[in-house]
């Protein structure tokens, strides 16, 4: 009885990752980079989101074309496009393994050619782990109500 008490606690050691984070402290991570990413936006710091976005990220956002890392990356070296404000709330966490996806409400007010843009908007967020780092490789963002 022993014996088979002992190799079943032994099965299901084996069948837990190893070296791999807790959900909750990648969640604390996912929750820094948040942080992060909407200091990035309001402070204009293209190196910052730069290093965010994954190579192969997919930004899509109402009113504008479907952007790739260098579009998006270039917002903010260019300077066309400056935020006031950029706030996420209602911000919810899913993680699987290597993969994980962010949803929340985001208010955020931009100044695009010298006009204020007040939006509202749910997104969708997805980050996936590479060698050890988070980064976006999805960003989506819907109106939060009919215009």
């Amino acid at each position: 009885m022993v014996a088979i008490s002992v190799w079943l606690v032994a099965g299901i050691l084996a069948q837990a990752p190893v070296g791999q984070p807790s959900a909750d402290a990648d969640v604390a991570t996912l929750t820094r980079l948040e942080t992060d990413w909407n200091a990035a936006h309001v402070r204009g710091d293209a190196a910052a989101l730069d290093h965010l976005f994954a190579d192969d990220v997919v930004v899509m956002v109402p009113g504008m074309r479907v952007m790739t890392k260098a579009d998006a990356v270039g917002m903010f070296t260019s300077g066309r496009m400056k935020f006031d404000q950029y706030e996420t709330s209602e911000t919810k966490f899913r993680v699987y393994d290597a993969m994980a996806i962010v949803t929340g409400r985001l208010r955020r007010t931009r100044v695009v050619a010298g006009a204020a843009v007040d939006d509202d908007w749910r997104f969708t967020k997805v980050y996936l782990r590479r060698a050890g780092r988070w980064q976006v490789v999805s960003f989506h963002a819907s109106n939060t109500t009919l215009r």
